[in-house]
């Protein structure tokens, strides 16, 4: 074999990886579109239960088609405060299961069955190309995604299918038995797994080497050691998103590690130990020639997919039952830092993790949204509670919180331009729109809360004078409006419709007092019973407080 002979062997090898890796993103990006409201649901779930965790864990892996994508969502999610460590846990060990999925797919990548599967391709492109649906130009991608991954896996299973004795088998051989320390062989996964960031592409490499019929290191389990290295590598890409992350954020990266690791170090053991468990064990299960599939053997790539998938299946019921002392060991390896300000956690910046997939980073900001609303309410009330106390001393409390609004209204919105720049469902689109109005009605109310501070000045500087009449009827107002916050903010969160009666309800009160405040007041002031100076406060003060009702209303509303 000749230098040109090997160089085309390795451009091939990259060529097919190429596009496994392209197909394979492309599979994650459209399946997680499809499937934008189910991923969203099951990581709201946060289940407290540990068997439940793993589920949502495995589902998730499946759908987005990566473990690393599970678990860097798992970190932005305890960065943000939405789930705990104990819920992240369970739902890490469940993505290693879900991710063994993709072993088994690689494991009749090279076979000639797999030349059915390019046509597949095609279909998607001419789907993708022909449609005007946004939901069958999805599912297409997803068609063409799939094709993709199987034409790369062929070109790699057609650069590494050398017949013994052949030139091309005498020159590689010698290479990939050249490491035969089983320790090496264990970093080797880590460290190109580490690389890559990608186990399942570190394992397509593994798995088409075997059924190709290629011997790594010494044979019988030295392929095993690069498999349980490429779980502990895998590790790196959510240790590496958690660099600049919350205590919680590190804490769940370092779980996801441990877990792998203390699995790793189990089954390093037990493969040392046991010396003939590849031929035994997996043997038994996919005895070699027991699978012939056209002129390939599909038993030796089936042994390691079996392998992938009792490793991970193994680790979760070995360590389900200590998942609060991974907890316990992370939260004193990872001290607490200096805690955040309730401002900074209603209001810090989307954690970037969470954009890997764009739906459940809209949902995040849903829900920070309703926070927002909640903020903006409590700063109206402290503003209106001031002007019944007649207190002029917390407008530098109000004018910050205004500010505070005003801060998180950008990164709101500047957030929302970067979700509506990915590949979105219609449902989701709408979303964004959604929130954009919403975000507007926030602000409105944080403008007429800050009205209502001016409104104070002037009743404690030009020493204005309101009945107690005014004063009671002015607060019953108020309470109705707080009863309607409380009924639009559980209708926004919840997308509750049957509530949206009571919130018209409320609002139709709110503007009938309003009526009834004026014309008590213009009586007053023809029976000469009020101050024709206090005029311009109280009818400014009605009417912002109506003002905000509405907005309210419009909060509540946006689910229609």
């Amino acid at each position: 074999m000749n230098a040109w002979d090997i160089i085309k062997i390795i451009l091939q090898i990259l060529g097919g990886m190429g596009a496994f890796l392209i197909g394979m993103k492309l599979l994650s990006e459209n399946m997680t579109k499809l499937a934008h409201g189910k991923l969203r649901k099951m990581l709201n779930k946060t289940a407290k239960s540990r068997f439940a965790g793993v589920g949502i864990g495995a589902a998730v892996t499946v759908l987005g088609q990566s473990s690393a994508f599970t678990t860097v969502m798992v970190v932005g999610l305890v960065n943000a405060g939405i789930m705990t460590l104990f819920q992240a846990t369970a739902i890490i060990m469940g993505a290693n299961i879900g991710t063994t999925l993709n072993a088994w797919v690689i494991a009749i990548g090279g076979s000639d069955i797999t030349v059915v599967f390019f046509g597949l391709a095609a279909v998607g492109v001419l789907m993708t190309m022909f449609s005007k649906k946004d939901k069958v130009v999805t599912v297409g991608s997803v068609i063409a995604a799939f094709g993709l991954i199987f034409v790369g896996l062929k070109f790699m299973s057609g650069a590494l299918s050398f017949e013994a004795g052949t030139p091309e088998y005498d020159a590689v051989t010698p290479v990939l038995s050249a490491i035969k320390n089983p320790i090496l062989l264990l970093l080797l996964g880590i460290a190109i797994t580490a690389l890559v960031q990608s186990s399942t592409a570190v394992n397509a490499i593994i798995l088409t080497m075997a059924t190709a019929g290629l011997t790594i290191g010494s044979g019988g389990n030295s392929a095993l050691y690069i498999i349980i290295g490429s779980n502990i590598g895998t590790c790196v890409t959510a240790l590496i998103s958690s660099l600049g992350a919350s205590s919680n954020a590190k804490r769940a990266a370092l779980i996801h590690f441990l877990f792998n690791l203390f699995g790793g170090i189990i089954f390093m053991i037990i493969l040392l130990c046991w010396k003939g468990f590849a031929d035994t064990v997996l043997g038994g299960v996919f005895p070699t020639g027991s699978m012939q599939l056209g002129e390939t053997d599909m038993a030796p790539g089936m042994q390691i997919a079996f392998f992938h998938t009792l490793f991970n299946v193994t680790n979760a019921l070995l360590f389900l039952p200590f998942v609060k002392g991974f907890v316990w060991i992370a939260e004193h390896v990872v001290r607490d830092g200096k805690k955040k300000s309730q401002s900074d956690i209603i209001f810090g910046d989307l954690d970037e993790r969470l954009m890997r997939s764009p739906s459940v980073a809209l949902g995040h900001i849903y829900l920070q949204t309703g926070k927002m609303f909640s903020y903006a309410m409590d700063t109206l009330d402290a503003s209106f509670r001031a002007f019944v106390q007649k207190d002029v001393a917390g407008a530098d409390e109000i004018a910050k919180r205004n500010l505070d609004l005003s801060e998180s209204n950008k990164v709101a919105v500047s957030t929302l331009v970067k979700i509506s720049a990915a590949a979105l469902a219609e449902e989701d689109e709408k979303t964004v729109s959604t929130l954009h109005y919403v975000l507007n009605d926030i602000m409105r109310i944080g403008e007429l809360a800050d009205n209502v501070v001016k409104y104070t000045h002037h009743y404690v500087e030009d020493s204005l004078v309101f009945s107690e009449e005014f004063i009671t009827m002015i607060e019953g107002m108020y309470d109705k409006i707080s009863a309607l916050s409380v009924a639009a903010l559980s209708a926004f969160l919840e997308k509750d419709r049957t509530s949206l009666a009571k919130v018209d309800a409320l609002e139709d009160g709110i503007d009938e007092d309003r009526k009834i405040l004026i014309e008590r007041h213009i009586k007053r002031l023809n029976e000469g019973k009020c101050q024709p100076q206090n005029s311009g406060v109280f009818i400014n003060l009605v009417g912002n407080l109506e003002r905000a009702a509405d907005h309210i209303t419009y909060i509540a509303h946006s689910i229609d």
